[in-house]
């Protein structure tokens, strides 16, 4: 009896011991009940794929449509796809049927709204698998309004490329879509953004795809053409304007001059009187930008200059310049692109967690530093190349899901619209360890764990609970938002290279 006793202490010392090391390696993060913003939904947009994809057989189309919009799991409780709350729909400018002549790429060339079958179909199968949530985005006016007779800017220069007398047409050109989605397929767009990327600095020369720059006075001005006849018509949809290409331009100039910079200040203070827009109905007090180009460099609060500029930088000057006005911030467009040599640029599609982790380091950085309320990726499904959650074999009609898509999901499945973003002391990245943490409209909690590095690591995670279910994305085989059951959070490792999503239940 006396060894038994004396055996019992000395597991007690050394379970005692375990744990002050456990304590003095891990990492501690304490969810607080400060509230900042309330997340509107994660998404992606059907631009240049869908209008194929939803031609395939159904047994494909039903695969692709699971994985980005079904909240629903197998038997064994995997789950089939990532729960997407918003599904953003390229609308068609009738480039398509302009053939060679269109100087545009023939994948990113598109058709009118009444010949866009694919693209319609994977609208239907959002709705039928619950998202919540449509935008309809133009990156030109359709081919009979614009001034060259092209959806390209073909070098025209900075200004927008529509006839002058067919402000009131495009308009018109967008209500009837509206109201024609509604009509003859049930589906309500919430949004529509008349122009994308306005700004670029670039020119749009062809062959290469769809798009128009303008200037802040052509947008407001299409803006309130698009208010009169929807006020007019009694449509509900919401006017998003605009969809910044640079984030540098919403509250500055970058590579253009100040016509199409200044953004936040121009349409959202009612001292630029001749384009602002805050007082229109059908406006969202929500603005759009691309995370592209901003993503880098990373930098720490020890670098010089790390609150001006780097990922960090630029977001806490995005959210400077948007707290001086009545508006909210939406990031609605990322892919990688040649600036992100810390995973090889743009070229080569990659279904490992080095890009996945990279992307989901962005998502928390807008999530948490420039409070974005919604984070929309770029396209659902490409080709060879880092820009589509789902890689696309065209020729042979097939997908194939990435690790990507599953580390999206992370966010997405779990941080459901209305919920709000709590604020965690040691959310900063620290060596690679980012958490950030949501309260949904059910009460429950959910922490987003993500370590970016290269070593497991012990972190403490202080809640209203101690115990969660985990779901976790890795390189491991079959982690692909994997059920790992209940765990302690303030006794848990996160995985190399690996994204962990703790959901707490009311």
């Amino acid at each position: 009896m006396r060894r038994k006793v004396c055996f019992s202490l000395l597991l007690g010392v050394a379970l005692t011991l375990s744990e002050g090391a456990f304590a003095q390696k891990a990492t501690k993060f304490t969810v607080t009940n400060h509230e900042q913003q309330t997340i509107d939904g994660f998404g992606a947009s059907d631009a240049w794929s869908m209008w194929r994809i939803g031609t395939w057989h159904d047994s494909l189309q039903t695969k692709v449509a699971d994985w980005l919009f079904s909240s629903d799991t197998f038997d064994d409780g995997s789950p089939k796809g990532i729960a997407l709350s918003i599904w953003r729909f390229n609308a068609g400018t009738g480039s398509a049927a302009q053939g060679d002549s269109a100087h545009i790429n023939v994948d990113t060339r598109t058709e009118y709204f009444a010949q866009q079958t694919g693209q319609r179909r994977f609208l239907h199968l959002a709705k039928e698998r619950g998202v919540p949530t449509f935008l309809a985005f133009y990156n030109s006016p359709p081919v009979h309004l614009t001034l060259n007779g092209l959806a390209t800017n073909t070098g025209r220069g900075g200004t927008f490329n529509l006839k002058e007398d067919a402000y009131d047409d495009f308009a018109t050109y967008i209500a009837d879509m509206l109201q024609q989605a509604e009509r003859e397929d049930g589906i309500h767009f919430d949004y529509v953004c008349p122009v994308n990327e306005p700004d670029g600095h670039w020119n749009w020369q062809g062959p290469k795809q769809e798009g128009s720059p303008a200037t802040n006075r052509e947008i407001a001005h299409i803006a309130r053409e698009m208010n009169r006849e929807f006020q007019q018509r009694g449509i509900t949809t919401k006017i998003l304007v605009n969809e910044s290409s640079d984030f540098r331009c919403m509250w500055g100039t970058h590579e253009t001059d100040w016509q199409r910079g200044y953004e936040i200040q121009c349409f959202w203070n009612p001292d630029s009187t001749d384009t602002y827009i805050g007082n229109l109905p059908s406006i969202a007090h929500v603005m759009a930008g691309h995370s592209y180009w901003t993503t880098t460099p990373i930098l720490k609060p020890s670098d010089r200059g790390y609150e001006r500029r780097g990922l960090y930088g630029y977001r806490k000057r995005l959210k400077e310049a948007f707290d001086q006005v009545d508006a909210d911030f939406w990031m609605t467009e990322l892919c990688i692109m040649s600036n992100d040599e810390e995973i090889h640029g743009g070229g080569g599609f990659d279904f490992t967690m080095e890009v996945a982790l990279y992307v989901a380091r962005v998502i928390h950085y807008d999530l948490t530093v420039a409070n974005a309320r919604s984070w929309q990726w770029w396209r659902a499904a490409g080709g060879d190349y880092k820009d589509g959650l789902i890689r696309m074999f065209s020729r042979q009609g097939n997908a194939r899901d990435a690790k990507i898509l599953w580390t999206l999901g992370n966010f997405s499945r779990f941080v459901r619209p209305g919920a709000v973003r709590l604020d965690m002391e040691g959310q900063m990245e620290v060596d690679g360890l980012m958490l950030s943490a949501y309260r949904n409209t059910d009460g429950s909690t959910i922490v987003v764990a993500i370590n970016y590095g290269k070593k497991d690591r012990p972190v403490n995670i202080a809640a209203d609970a101690k115990n969660a279910t985990a779901y976790r994305t890795s390189d491991t085989k079959g982690e692909n938002l994997k059920c790992l059951g209940t765990e302690n959070l303030q006794r848990t490792t996160l995985p190399a290279r690996s994204v962990t999503t703790f959901v707490i239940k009311k």
